[in-house]
């Protein structure tokens, strides 16, 4: 094998084969830091487009809360820097999902000056041809931080997250086709949020998170969750699910990882986090510094166990999904393990090799 296509087998999370149609170690930085953004990709007429919505920039304060919006392009030399978000105030832990040429967002969290937080309530579709926005209906239960995949290229499920003053066991699910709202079978696992799933065919996997597990001098105790839960959900009725308990994925927990399933596989991927419950500006609630991990697991869902790949070049937290370019899996921004906020692509050594 020459020894370039080795050192790219090097570097890449896992083994793949490069899509002739785009490099993704290529694919530029985002124009501006983001950490904690929602990303998504669409397919539209053989080209791939990703996106990236809201999160934190790099001053990391209540008032670096962002409501940026930007894309992507297959064959494009730049990020195109796309109309904010239609509301108020930047949204931290919100998520994002491609279904049918539209992006649509879900919700979020405000941080106000006095560093009270607000779970919101606003879902979105973004157009990418018409470059609009179109309110859509709003979540019954606001959440943020929780696990979102999409099911039928129609139904969008939201899996447990933090409402206002504490998690939820909620599984809302969006139809995309009649813009309304249903419940899902309730999420039976310890309720968390910054947690990490993903969906292949109708069976989904939802890994660890964070969850409240105590109080002390009247202050609540954060502290991350080591659980993982496969749901299958009815073929008949999507709204039915049932849930088995898997073995804890190895390590302490993890929070904030990025998590997708990966159907030509079987495998749900989850990359990177942290052991650290921490607040958005990267210092644990216990004000210990986190830090950022390397990790690639999978649950093999042929095998039905969890395998530990090789560890991603660079350690990174604080995602909020990923996008799949060829056979290649890509973070969007994050924190880097000195809590920076990054906007780089999977690894910003090989992107920058890739920089005119």
């Amino acid at each position: 094998m020459p020894s370039k296509l080795i050192k790219l087998f090097i570097w890449f999370i896992l083994p793949i084969t490069i899509s002739q149609s785009i490099n993704a170690n290529c694919i530029p930085p985002l124009p501006e830091p983001h950490a904690n953004n929602a990303v998504a990709q669409l397919k539209i007429e053989g080209k791939f487009y990703i996106f990236s919505f809201a999160g934190l920039k790099s001053g990391k304060t209540w008032k670096d809360t962002s409501k940026s919006a930007f894309m992507y392009v297959e064959g494009e030399k730049n990020w195109q820097k796309l109309p904010d978000l239609p509301v108020e105030l930047g949204r931290l832990a919100a998520s994002a999902q491609g279904v049918k040429g539209k992006v649509y967002y879900f919700g979020g969290y405000t941080v106000a000056k006095d560093g009270s937080e607000k779970s919101t309530p606003e879902v979105f579709s973004f157009d990418p041809k018409k470059m609009k926005y179109k309110r859509l209906a709003d979540m019954p239960t606001p959440v943020d931080d929780m696990v979102t995949f999409t099911y039928k290229n129609r139904y969008i499920y939201l899996v447990s997250g933090w409402h206002d003053k504490g998690n939820v066991k909620l599984v809302q699910i969006y139809d995309t086709k009649k813009n309304k709202w249903e419940l899902g079978t309730d999420y039976p696992g310890t309720p968390v949020f910054g947690h990490a799933g993903g969906i292949v065919g109708n069976k989904f996997v939802i890994a660890d998170g964070v969850a409240v597990v105590g109080k002390k001098d009247g202050k609540r105790i954060f502290d991350t969750v080591n659980e993982g839960w496969l749901g299958t959900i009815d073929k008949k009725d999507h709204r039915k699910i049932t849930y088995k308990r898997l073995p804890q994925l190895p390590g302490r927990g993890h929070y904030r990882m990025a998590g997708a399933g990966d159907e030509k596989r079987n495998q749900i991927i989850f990359i990177g986090g942290t052991p650290t419950a921490y607040n958005y500006n990267g210092i644990g609630y216990n004000g210990t510094p986190a830090t950022a991990k390397k990790h690639v697991f999978v649950w093999d869902l042929t095998k039905e166990k969890w395998t530990a790949l090789k560890d991603k070049p660079t350690a990174s937290m604080d995602h909020r999904g990923m996008v799949k370019i060829g056979s290649e899996w890509l973070t969007i921004g994050g924190l880097d393990e000195n809590r920076n906020v990054i906007g780089s692509m999977l690894s910003e050594k090989i992107n920058k090799k890739c920089q005119k």
